[in-house]
């Protein structure tokens, strides 16, 4: 069967298809995979609709046609898991979210990326490795070292950030000039913020994902990390249930109280949706969210957002995650999805996919001239970063599954009223134990 059957029923676009290619662009690197055709697993997600800009290019230089196989998020890693258990694979190269990394790695369905890089006739000499914002290499890049997932002894890099971010916090300057409101620097001042804004202003204070399932898992370690809380001891043991778990959870409780309405329900989507259309005063959550924030046909405060680091609670600890590209283990064309993965995250389509309304994965493109013209906010983005957290999360292979079958689920029924904050961790803490126990953890 040919590739595309195997995936007619995907919204596919494909790149460069009518584009002639010159002796002149296939030579180098390229020349001995002009005419292949490499297949990208991506989401549907604005950094990803802005690369799909930049395809055209790189096949012009390149004679490698580009196919792009978009789906849902929702949807992306069922699908890629499928895709990846064949025999003959279908995707060259695959976006994947950091919380999959270590899976992918443990089922042996990635390659490792430096027999890749080691190679003289497909390494770019000009790629600057040490330019990658180093916090999202490790994050989104690194497999074994400590704890299994950061960078130390026996870490190996599979994959590459594209589409890293980092949490910031976004406030409405109009709001908060008009009734004299200070930007909460600490979880101290930001507490009594939420229901000031509400009395105030009479709408939402600080919308927030909820959601049963990741969505809520990642609300709450937005504000679990800076209050110094962890998911597991040194010894791999539950501590989530307590006082900085406790603490963390029931902030997120008094967001939902003062922030729009139906946040339990929302997903990133969702809550994204309440500040572009003016239900809530703050937005803490992805650096990503900057080019949609700014975009007056897809916001209506446009032009009134202001950008502060992620407030401190007994640290500053802002999250470190997104999405990264990994090439499959069964790619059929792996050095042609290689060398798509090497232009992508090169400096200069770093800098063109960031002015495109992307998100950039290097120093340089953080700090470039052009970039900050449009994007002023970035040079708090960049502060952020120093502060970004690669233990964010603790990315092992279960984490996916106590993610979304045990805390989703039990932190969604705090913010809905269904338990207390302090049950609902409690009981959560055998539901993990006895999933790290299944994947054995010895606790």
């Amino acid at each position: 069967m040919h590739r595309r059957d195997t995936l007619k029923a995907a919204a596919i676009t494909v790149f460069g298809a009518a584009l002639p290619f010159s002796g002149a662009r296939a030579q180098g690197r390229y020349a001995r995979y002009a005419g292949k055709t490499v297949v990208m697993s991506v989401p549907a997600h604005p950094h990803y609709d802005a690369m799909r800009t930049l395809l055209p290019a790189f096949t012009k230089e390149t004679g490698i046609r580009v196919e792009v196989d978009k789906v849902a998020i929702a949807r992306l890693k069922d699908k890629q898991l499928l895709e990846m258990a064949k025999a003959n694979g279908d995707y060259d190269l695959a976006c994947y979210i950091v919380m999959w990394k270590t899976e992918y790695v443990a089922k042996k369905l990635v390659r490792p990326l430096e027999p890749l890089l080691a190679d003289s006739s497909l390494a770019d000499p000009a790629f600057d490795m040490q330019d990658i914002v180093p916090v999202y290499l490790e994050n989104l890049g690194l497999v074994g070292g400590p704890k299994g997932y950061l960078a130390g002894p026996g870490a190996k890099l599979y994959g590459l950030p594209y589409g890293a971010e980092t949490s910031v916090l976004a406030y409405r300057r109009d709001i908060f000039d008009k009734h004299n409101l200070k930007v909460p620097e600490t979880y101290d001042e930001f507490r009594p913020l939420l229901g000031m804004i509400r009395d105030k202003a009479g709408i939402g204070a600080l919308t927030s994902r909820g959601q049963a399932g990741h969505q809520a898992v990642h609300a709450w370690l937005l504000h679990l990390n800076p209050l110094g809380g962890g998911i597991f001891d040194d010894q791999w043991r539950p501590r989530f249930n307590d006082a900085a778990g406790l603490r963390a959870l029931e902030f997120l409780q008094e967001v939902v109280a003062t922030g729009p309405a139906g946040i339990p329900s929302y997903g990133q989507g969702e809550a994204n949706t309440a500040f572009l259309q003016g239900q809530a005063a703050m937005y803490l959550d992805s650096t990503s969210f900057a080019s949609v924030a700014n975009d007056p046909a897809k916001s209506k405060v446009a032009g009134k957002v202001g950008w502060a680091l992620h407030p401190k609670g007994t640290r500053r600890a802002s999250q470190s995650g997104g999405f990264g590209l990994t090439i499959p283990q069964n790619a059929r064309n792996p050095e042609a999805g290689f060398l798509l993965m090497q232009w992508l995250a090169g400096k200069a389509q770093d800098k063109a996919v960031t002015l495109a309304g992307g998100a950039p994965i290097r120093n340089s493109t953080l700090a470039d001239a052009d970039v900050l013209k449009k994007y002023p906010e970035f040079s708090t983005f960049a502060q952020a970063l120093k502060y970004s957290n690669p233990d964010w999360r603790p990315i092992i292979p279960v984490w996916d599954k106590i993610n979304v079958q045990a805390l989703g689920v039990g932190l969604n029924e705090a913010l809905i009223g269904k338990k207390g904050a302090q049950q609902a961790l409690d009981d959560m803490v055998p539901q993990v134990s006895a999933i790290m126990r299944d994947a054995g953890y010895k606790l």
